[in-house]
């Protein structure tokens, strides 16, 4: 009695769809039909109609793969609106989003064709404080970094350790901040006991990313052909020697920095066994017990770089110091019984505060103890 029942409820399912799928054929024609998600039963056992114990359930037949959920219309309206969040008076946002529908409907067809092509970026310099080249992509370019993003952030989200801190949600510099002071008492036990931290600093990190490596860790989770021609196309598009480097300033080059290392986290939490560990881009810190124990973590960790990433320690960026000491880490000083603004961070403040960015320093000040400071810049506003 079970398979009439069973053959009859997916008659009831399919030929509502059927009856979709045909108007919808009528009104956009074939192509744009197979985009719509048809339905079809699965399960298990023997033959073509399940038994009464079986476990069964409905699914759509064609979900949507990271290429297709990053360059659907729908994807790329998503997107421009992500995008453009506080950008819209930008002479070059406005003179895009003036033929906004043209241009989006333009997009889409060149990515589901294959003719989509990167644009060169316009670089520029910013000095915070100290100098560094960014390289400003194109809008267009930039909306397709942004459903990039959307599309496969969740796949690499979800394998990330809990204490990477740069540009994931939830994350930053203040969480970043708040852990470092709570895994030092835990370490130190209330400060009962001296806890050094290993801090290191990747040379050039951004100039030296390879890009085999990058799109070799990016495939292990993406597995699409599609996305992965458009990934390869992405980072490629620039290079500050043959075959290396991200450009600062990409939505991508965030994540990618990310996926890049989490194989460094990994090693760490997995390798080393270090319970005291947490990272802010490529700048990352290890608690130990034992000096001895930190100086051998560095020799360790130069050789993993170096075979596995083909990245190196910045020599000048490395430092042992213990909680009592203060361990500068994302603007920073931390010590047992406070967290104070670092002393270049605060002059720099001082001198660039404004009523524009008042507010601004004010928060950064509320993350430390730093009433002096918040009092000496609200008297200079006045």
């Amino acid at each position: 009695m079970f398979a009439p029942a069973c053959s009859a409820l997916i008659l009831e399912i399919l030929e509502p769809v059927d009856a979709i799928a045909c108007s919808f054929r009528k009104t956009y024609g074939q192509a744009e039909s197979q985009r719509l998600e048809t339905i079809e039963i699965v399960g298990g056992g023997g033959g073509s109609v399940p038994g009464p114990d079986s476990l069964w359930h409905i699914r759509h037949s064609n979900t949507k793969g990271p290429f297709e959920r990053a360059t659907s219309l729908e994807a790329l309206f998503a997107a421009w609106h992500e995008f453009a969040r506080g950008k819209r008076k930008r002479e070059d946002v406005m003179a895009w989003e003036r033929h906004l529908e043209d241009n989006i409907f333009q997009l889409h067809a060149e990515l589901r064709d294959g003719e989509y092509a990167h644009d060169p970026y316009a670089p520029f310099r910013v000095y915070d404080p100290k100098e560094r080249q960014i390289h400003k992509a194109t809008v267009k370019d930039r909306v397709v970094h942004q459903a990039i993003y959307t599309a496969i952030e969740p796949l690499f989200e979800k394998r990330f350790i809990y204490d990477s801190y740069s540009c994931r949600k939830n994350k930053g510099t203040h969480a970043a901040s708040r852990r470092l002071q709570k895994f030092c008492r835990r370490a130190s036990k209330n400060n009962t006991r001296t806890v050094y931290a290993l801090q290191l600093d990747i040379r050039r990190f951004f100039d030296s990313v390879d890009h085999k490596i990058l799109l070799e860790l990016l495939e292990s989770q993406v597995a699409n052909g599609q996305m992965m021609d458009l990934l390869e196309q992405i980072v490629g598009s620039f290079a500050m020697a043959p075959g290396k480097g991200l450009p600062l300033g990409n939505l991508t080059s965030q994540l990618f920095a990310n996926v890049y290392l989490h194989g460094l986290d990994y090693f760490v939490k997995h390798g080393l066994k270090e319970q005291w560990y947490l990272r802010y881009c490529d700048d990352f810190i290890i608690l130990t017990a034992s000096h001895a124990k930190a100086i051998e973590h560095i020799r360790i960790l130069q050789k993993f770089l170096n075979s596995r990433l083909k990245l190196s320690i910045h020599p000048e960026k490395i430092r042992v110091k213990t909680w009592n000491q203060g361990i500068d880490f994302v603007g920073y000083v931390h010590m047992p019984h406070c967290a104070v603004v670092r002393t270049k961070t605060a002059r720099r403040m001082f001198k660039l505060a404004n009523d524009t960015n008042l507010s601004s320093y004010l928060g950064l000040c509320g993350h430390a103890n730093a009433y002096e400071l918040e009092r000496t810049l609200l008297n200079k506003i006045g």
